[in-house]
């Protein structure tokens, strides 16, 4: 594998990794520095986990803006360097506010995400985008397994060990995209504040035809399976009685498959089948899983189901491929930086939406108690961007 190629793929398992390693210090962490109860570390943690999403949804287009104007190789290495300091600052945090303001640094500097998608497309023939972007899918598959194991690990040697590991790795990726990175941005283009928010590139963007479209299933799609990482932990207790060792084991497995789904199977259903038929059939599987899961009662069957999951990521992908290839070249990262501000919308919605949906079907005054609820409720999301996408493809295929 060529070295830039490996220095991106590092990059994007570490933006996942700096989500998931916090995750199991970060009540003690908050307690540490705050003070108070557990109650009250979730609370601040749902504040800190939020304000990261916001702000990748406000920051992605501009990053991936000024990735355009000024190129992928500054824009990285920058991001990275703040990545770095903002692990620091974590690492030496005494307050609740240097956290928030870490939390908000982090949120900005983890749309290295969209800028590295942007670099895959650039070095990418037209019938090879989907499969390179499942790389980036993979490596982010790779990080949602490591992160927590991580954490959990070096937690042992107190809370701000995970922070200080990752501004090492941080770092020397830094030296290592500083010594092999090359630019791919061949014609920047000028930097216009119109379209480096979300607003306004996504209203650009829609006006392209049939982008508006595919841009809601991306929405749709991601909003409904972020059902996983908002309720599983909570939906496989109640459900199953599952305890925090069977629940970290099925988030592996779903990191793993998703990862081997991205570079390897995604290829050979590209060659098979082409973009189209790839999202349709990864959402006629996901409407599958969802529905089973929703009405599953063995933990056994569940567990086998988990890995099944993560095959309906070669949506994701193919949804990229199909956009970047109708974009134009000096416009990359504003795709990516749209995608991933939608991404980060998705996230914010469907963590609030999922969760009181669980909750109120599993309250102990709850007039029925379905802890699948939510599921079923990602099905219903999943069969709407199905029908948004199978409109879009007749009308598509109309138009040639």
């Amino acid at each position: 594998m060529r070295l830039p190629i490996l220095f991106i793929l590092i990059t994007v398992v570490l933006d996942a990794m700096g989500i998931g390693l916090i995750m199991p210090i970060m009540p003690d962490l908050i307690r540490e520095v705050r003070g108070g109860t557990l109650a009250g570390a979730a609370l601040w943690g749902g504040i800190l986990s939020t304000v990261f999403a916001v702000m990748q949804f406000g920051f992605g287009p501009l990053v991936g803006s000024l990735s355009d104007r000024f190129g992928r190789r500054p824009v990285l290495l920058i991001s990275l360097f703040f990545m770095t300091l903002d692990y620091l600052v974590m690492a030496l945090a005494g307050s609740i506010w240097l956290l928030l303001a870490a939390r908000i640094v982090g949120g900005i500097t983890a749309a290295t995400h969209a800028t590295a998608s942007a670099f895959m497309a650039d070095i990418s023939a037209p019938e090879d985008k989907a499969a390179n972007f499942g790389l980036i899918g993979a490596g982010f598959g790779i990080g949602f397994v490591l992160g927590p194991l991580m954490g959990g690990l070096l937690a042992e040697y107190g809370t701000r060990a995970p922070f200080y590991a990752a501004a090492v790795l941080s770092a020397l990726n830094l030296l290592l995209g500083a010594c092999v990175l090359r630019e791919t941005v061949r014609r920047p283009r000028a930097f216009s504040w119109a379209r480096a928010n979300p607003l306004g590139a996504f209203r650009h963007l829609s006006r392209m035809p049939g982008i508006r479209p595919l841009l809601v299933v991306f929405f749709l799609y991601n909003l409904a399976l972020y059902v996983y990482p908002a309720i599983w932990a909570y939906f496989t207790q109640a459900r199953f009685g599952w305890s925090p060792d069977i629940i970290g084991l099925s988030l592996a497995l779903y990191g793993i498959t998703s990862a081997l789904v991205q570079t390897v199977l995604i290829r050979s259903l590209m060659r098979r089948w082409g973009e189209r038929l790839t999202v349709l059939q990864g959402l006629f599987f996901d409407i599958g899983t969802c529905l089973l899961l929703a009405v599953v009662t063995s933990g056994t069957v569940a567990l086998i189901l988990t890995p099944l999951a993560a095959i309906g990521a070669v949506v994701t992908p193919a949804l990229q491929g199909t956009m970047s290839r109708q974009v134009a070249d000096d416009a990359q990262g504003e795709l990516q930086g749209v995608l991933s501000s939608v991404n980060a919308l998705a996230v914010i919605l469907s963590t609030m939406v999922m969760t009181s949906v669980f909750a109120a079907f599993t309250a102990p005054a709850a007039p029925v108690q379905f802890a699948g609820a939510p599921f079923l409720l990602a099905a219903l999301l999943l069969v709407i961007a199905l029908v948004i996408y199978r409109r879009q493809v007749s009308a598509a295929a109309g138009a040639a």
